[in-house]
């Protein structure tokens, strides 16, 4: 059994995964090792590592019907694959951001955000160095009946995010299904209820994905609605949900111009309180966090997409200066953008 390697740290919204962390069915630095074993344990895919040192490791937990991951590759690294066999697959980034583009769209799932991944045609998907990532693995059995979406049996769409308002809903369920994993061994669960269980937390996936006709956020259609949600994350201090209402308005808005005072009206606080917040959750003022997600979500798309133009992917982020665009870039990544690219076509 593989050496249990120490935990890293998780993201203010995402779910305790110390009952995972008690098992770990893999770690090893071989990227050889590393492909072959990931891909009889979740899917069938290919793999192109990026910078930094490979040390992978997987922890597992297994209910009646769903498997429960953390996974991290230690490295760089971009995962092409093809279509799932009879399941979907739960993304929750606990550190660093992934990057997805599933069918044609893009998702970029920031730290403690999640995603519903279930392709039809082709997925890649872009892991920054050093990210973690909670991965639910829900058969389309728990999952319900399809419904009426043109899209054959599955019964959810081909990648959605799971909305931020309804986000601490989704760590609360994650939680409660951890829970019964680190349960004392002389706990007997009846059988029928962690079924019935099982099948509410898919159920609630399916039941509030987007409706069909909803619009992906594209520089074209940038989402202006600045409605409130009543609901704020559980368990969040006050100052915790303010800084969650700023990262909300930047990632709804990564194509639109944004100023700092937009951002505190966003997070109902003063400018000179939200840049104290931004600095003891995040280590960064404010605008230096929206430049952060920016360039990360740039990078994403560079890998994701080797055709991609580099001006044009700055300028739709909001990077309207393309030398002092090259210069942050290099400054976060140690590399120049059209060496990402060209990595990425390699």
């Amino acid at each position: 059994m593989p050496e249990r390697p120490t935990p890293t740290s998780r993201s203010a919204c995402g779910p305790d995964v110390k009952p995972l962390y008690e098992n770990c069915i893999f770690r090893s630095a071989e990227r050889a090792r590393a492909f072959d074993f990931l891909g009889e344990e979740l899917v069938d895919h290919s793999m192109k590592w990026g910078r930094g040192l490979a040390d992978t490791a997987l922890f597992k937990g297994k209910l009646k019907h769903l498997e429960l991951f953390v996974l991290r590759y230690g490295a760089e690294v971009t995962v092409d694959s093809d279509t799932f066999d009879g399941f979907a697959l739960v993304h929750m980034s606990l550190r660093g951001g992934t990057g997805i583009e599933v069918d044609g769209r893009d998702l970029h799932v920031a730290e403690g955000r999640a995603a519903v991944i279930a392709p039809r045609k082709r997925l890649r998907l872009h892991c920054l160095q050093g990210a973690e990532r909670m991965v639910v693995k829900v058969p389309y059995e728990l999952l319900g009946p399809a419904p009426e979406r043109g899209e054959g049996d599955i019964p959810v769409g081909s990648g959605f995010m799971v909305s931020r308002s309804l986000t601490p809903q989704w760590v609360a369920l994650s939680q409660a299904l951890l829970g019964m994993l680190a349960a004392p061994s002389d706990a007997v669960f009846s059988s029928a209820w962690v079924e019935h269980f099982e099948r509410s937390s898919a159920l609630f996936l399916s039941s509030h994905q987007p409706d069909p006709s909803y619009a992906w956020m594209s520089a074209e259609n940038v989402r202006e609605d600045t409605t409130r949600v009543a609901s704020e994350p559980l368990a969040l201090s006050h100052g915790a949900q303010c800084m969650e209402r700023a990262l909300e308005y930047m990632q709804s808005r990564m194509f639109a111009p944004i100023s700092l005072s937009d951002l505190a009206r966003a997070a109902s606080v003063s400018e000179r309180t939200l840049n104290v917040l931004c600095r003891r959750f995040h280590g960064v003022a404010p605008m230096t966090l929206l430049r952060n997600l920016r360039l990360d979500a740039v990078r994403s798309r560079l890998l994701l997409q080797p055709d991609a133009n580099v001006t044009q992917t700055a300028l739709e982020y909001g990077f309207a200066h393309p030398g002092r665009f090259a210069a942050c870039y290099r400054e976060r990544f140690d590399e120049l953008p059209h060496q990402t690219l060209s990595r990425a076509t390699r």
